[in-house]
């Protein structure tokens, strides 16, 4: 399905049109993978566009920047302003937003220090995973591609060169007639899925894989372990082999993009009664009774100028 983009972008500093945010085909981001970035959301409140967690995930641009030796030539605040200016100019109100940077046009080689471009792009778009899956769940599917081995590189970071094991996991997915699908790590165990970080419920615990399983640690996954303690569940952090996703009673996978997702089957088989369990839509009824003023940002996850 073909996204409507809006007019304008902010990139470098300046906002243009949409059609004029462009870069060299010889950038070395483009060869080489050598980008960061962030998926950040939008939400229309009474009081204008509040944006979920915006500081914490500028806070990880920068970390991930950091990582592979890249220097964005903006404050977090100038980065910050240039957001909801965005949305501002280009009239939205819930909006996905894209921060990138990358090593732009310069020398060629793999360490080559070429200028960092930054680049800001927001449009319309809603749950990743479309909005009846919210709603009713999805089926996924262990992928035959593994996730990234510890000390290969740096999975805490949002890179793009992260996501081509992404790419294969979702495409292998979705040639299999899944929504979605969960990567194991080299030993097995279970890691995330293409985009999302994966929760368990087994016994009446939440257990989600730990950052030493290859994981992006996902801003939502935070919300989500906070979510499922105020609702009184125990959360625990551990590694999960594949079969717990055969025992489990409910699963559901969180991300920017995604949102809260449930997961209703995996490989064939239904996940406990094939429908959304009751720890889910405890955390689902937070999350977007938070996200729509049905119950009160008392954390201030919603963020203004």
């Amino acid at each position: 399905m073909s996204i409507q983009y809006p007019p304008y972008i902010w990139q470098n500093g300046e906002m243009k049109a949409w059609a004029d945010g462009t870069t060299h085909v010889m950038a070395h981001a483009l060869h080489y993978g050598s980008s960061v970035f962030e998926g950040i959301r939008a939400y229309a409140t009474p009081d204008g566009p509040r944006i979920l967690k915006l500081t914490e995930h500028l806070e990880r641009l920068y970390v991930s920047a950091r990582m592979y030796d890249m220097k964005i030539g903006y404050s977090m605040s100038e980065l910050r302003n240039a957001c909801f200016d965005l949305l501002e100019k280009n009239q939205l109100g819930s909006a996905y937003l894209r921060p990138i940077a990358f090593r732009g046009l310069g020398a060629f080689g793999l360490g080559a220090d070429n200028p960092v471009e930054v680049a800001i792009g927001a449009w319309e778009w809603g749950p990743y995973l479309g909005a009846e899956a919210v709603k009713q769940g999805v089926s996924a599917c262990v992928s035959s591609w593994r996730r990234l081995a510890p000390n290969t590189i740096p999975t805490l970071a949002k890179a793009g060169g992260n996501y081509l094991s992404s790419i294969l996991i979702s495409r292998e997915a979705r040639a299999r007639g899944c929504a979605e699908g969960i990567g194991l790590g080299v030993d097995g165990n279970i890691s995330e899925g293409a985009g999302e970080n994966m929760f368990l419920i087994i016994g009446g615990k939440v257990i989600t894989p730990p950052m030493t399983a290859s994981i992006l640690l996902g801003i939502t996954r935070g919300m989500a372990i906070e979510m499922a303690r105020e609702a009184g569940y125990e959360v625990l952090e551990q590694a999960l082999p594949r079969e717990a996703l055969y025992i489990a009673d409910e699963i559901f996978m969180t991300g920017t993009a995604a949102e809260v997702t449930p997961v209703v089957e995996v490989d064939g088989k239904a996940v406990g009664d094939g429908k959304p369990g009751p720890v889910t839509r405890a955390v689902q009824e937070r999350f977007f009774g938070v996200l729509e003023g049905r119950l009160p940002d008392s954390k201030g996850w919603l963020e203004s100028r």
